[in-house]
């Protein structure tokens, strides 16, 4: 991390320069996970951990589209093309929305987040679920009954500093196609790394590392590479997806590349000849809305849920007011200390409401992830395997939020 001390926090108000010099300071010189950092006030976001899950499925009919695709290789294709279509909305919203990256709020065990999406789809529903506290774990299950499609998976983040800030994300996603004529086809999906760009100068934005995969149990395989500055362009966030049948790597059916903020083109084939192709589809994130997720009210909300828990102190880092920030997380955490205490003593531990921790192996995992590189699962880092327990999911149907848990049990 380095540059003049004149570029140094350019995009970071007068006012607020001696604390931002301070916390890149203090996060260069810190051994450990940089999530338990207290951030400068003017970069703490509102929004918790728990909610990103819902930024997989904000255009629900391009993350339904593969289930009425009868090709397996066009909806392999179709697959890739929304987990794309998904990774602005993951990686980008905060930075559009407030014009940098910012620090979210760190769940706590039990945390939830529920809600649906409504339009020409049908209804898409989600369920997101801190499952894990240490280390932070969460999980979610997204589905559309009227397509037969449901994506679900778990992740932990592990934060470290070399030059910048480097975030490794533990854990997959499990995309299945049900349909009443077919057997039902899985999707494995491997999750990016991604470290701060911008960060000297107060105008943090993420960049995504390396590469991804999205493999089918139909014999397909995609894979995503990430290369920050792309090799001609020069800009950010650029990318090169292909998809080829499993073991056939350089036999490519499609090639995707562009921006995951912008746009990006589909073409059939790969090679030079790709130059003068026509795209079978050009994609842009400005002409495709996203649309909006329907979470209950407040005062019918679980006491659970992240937007009626963390209520005052999304009020307080809004208004500036630190003080009630301090007081108001003080007491969630405080709370959540005495019921681990509480459990402890009595021998028990946290029953979690829609998820069920496994030991792997996981057979459906091992048989997807054959294709990929190194893939496997790290239970020891996300404190095991978390499904979904399907018979959980028609509670949602009964109540415009959960029913509502007293703060005081578990």
């Amino acid at each position: 991390m380095s540059s003049s001390s004149k570029d140094e926090g350019a995009g970071v108000a007068p006012q607020n320069k001696g604390s931002w010099s301070s916390f890149l300071k203090s996060i260069a010189s810190f051994n450990g996970d940089l999530s338990s950092m207290t951030a400068p006030p003017f970069i703490l976001g509102t929004t918790s951990l728990t909610e990103f899950s819902a930024y997989w499925t904000e255009r629900p009919s391009i993350f339904v589209a593969p289930a009425s695709e009868p090709d397996p290789a066009k909806r392999a294709l179709l697959v890739l093309k929304w987990f794309l279509t998904s990774l602005k909305s993951s990686y980008s919203s905060r930075n559009d929305k407030f014009g940098s990256e910012k620090k979210p709020l760190n769940p706590f065990l039990g945390e939830l987040f529920l809600g649906k999406w409504e339009d020409e789809a049908g209804t898409t529903r989600l369920v997101s679920e801190q499952v894990s506290h240490h280390p932070p774990v969460t999980a979610y299950c997204i589905w559309n009954d009227k397509h037969g499609i449901k994506l679900q998976g778990y992740n932990a983040q592990k934060a470290s500093f070399s030059r910048t800030i480097h975030i490794k994300q533990i854990g997959h996603a499990l995309l299945t196609i049900s349909s009443p004529t077919a057997p039902s086809e899985s999707y494995l999906i491997t999750l990016p790394a991604l470290h701060i760009e911008g960060l000297i100068y107060g105008k943090p934005f993420v960049e995504l590392n390396n590469c991804t995969y999205i493999t089918s149990s139909t014999g397909y395989v995609a894979k995503i590479d990430y290369s920050g500055k792309g090799w001609l362009s020069g800009k950010k966030n650029t990318f090169l997806a292909t998809l080829y049948p499993a073991g056939r790597e350089k036999e490519i059916l499609y090639t995707i590349d562009g921006q995951w903020t912008d746009a990006f083109t589909i073409k059939s084939g790969s090679g030079s000849h790709l130059k003068k192709a026509d795209p079978l589809e050009t994609y842009s994130a400005k002409t495709h809305p996203t649309t909006p997720l329907t979470v209950a009210p407040l005062p019918h909300q679980d006491p659970y849920e992240s937007n009626r828990a963390w209520q005052h102190v999304a009020a307080g880092i809004e208004k500036g007011n630190m003080d009630t920030v301090h007081v108001e997380k003080s007491k969630i955490e405080n709370a959540q200390r005495e019921l681990r205490r509480k459990e402890q003593s009595e021998g028990r531990e946290w029953q979690r409401r829609f998820f069920k921790r496994f030991a792997p192996p996981d057979p459906l995992f091992e048989k997807l992830a054959r294709h990929i590189p190194g893939e496997r699962i790290e239970a020891e880092k996300t404190g095991g395997v978390w499904r979904f327990e399907e018979e959980t999911g028609g509670e949602l149907e009964r109540t415009p939020g959960v029913q509502a848990l007293e703060p005081g049990k578990s």
